[in-house]
């Protein structure tokens, strides 16, 4: 992208601030924010909102290294958590949500979103599985424990446009444009 992602302008706000607004309406609690590069201006772009931060200096290792350090500051009394990316903001708090009800409702380690054929965040994983995750390699990503646990999981399905992840400057107009019509 040229810059830090997490603190481009979404919508009146930044990236960062939209997940993290978008978690809390949700209801979860406690929010865990993972930071690693430039982690002292995107926790400033935080203040205000109630958050445990986890820092991530091995940040450039990879995404196994940030979800390793957020599963660790996922306190005890936990019974799941949600993996939610700041650069998917067509998530809404409503898709979180359902997430944590099937999830309470079915009592499964795992409940994933598909968009289309395509497996991607948000992801609630019950502590049953925080062990997985939180000894995962710096350049592992939870792929491996999803397909490990595909048979006792639930997946709800999103529409195929919901899944815009902004990754080149390019995505990022495209959302824009995107929003601004819906």
């Amino acid at each position: 992208m040229g810059s830090n992602k997490l603190l481009l302008p979404w919508e009146g706000t930044i990236l960062l601030r939209h997940a993290a607004t978008t978690a809390l309406a949700a209801g979860l609690s406690p929010l865990v924010v993972v930071l690693g590069h430039e982690g002292a201006r995107a926790e400033a772009a935080l203040a205000g909102l109630p958050f445990v931060l986890a820092r991530n200096a091995d940040f450039a290792s990879g995404i196994g290294s940030s979800l390793r350090e957020g599963f660790r500051a996922v306190p005890d009394g936990c019974a799941g958590a949600v993996v939610l990316l700041a650069d998917m903001p067509f998530v809404t708090a409503r898709m979180v949500r359902a997430l944590a009800e099937r999830f309470y409702g079915a009592a499964v380690p795992l409940v994933l979103s598909s968009y289309g054929d395509v497996h991607a965040p948000p992801t609630l994983y019950g502590r049953d599985l925080f062990p997985e995750l939180r000894a995962l390699g710096d350049g592992a990503c939870s792929q491996g424990l999803m397909r490990r646990h595909r048979h006792e999981s639930l997946t709800l399905g999103w529409p195929p446009s919901a899944l815009i992840d902004l990754d080149e400057p390019g995505d990022l107009e495209a959302a824009r444009g995107r929003a601004k019509r819906s």
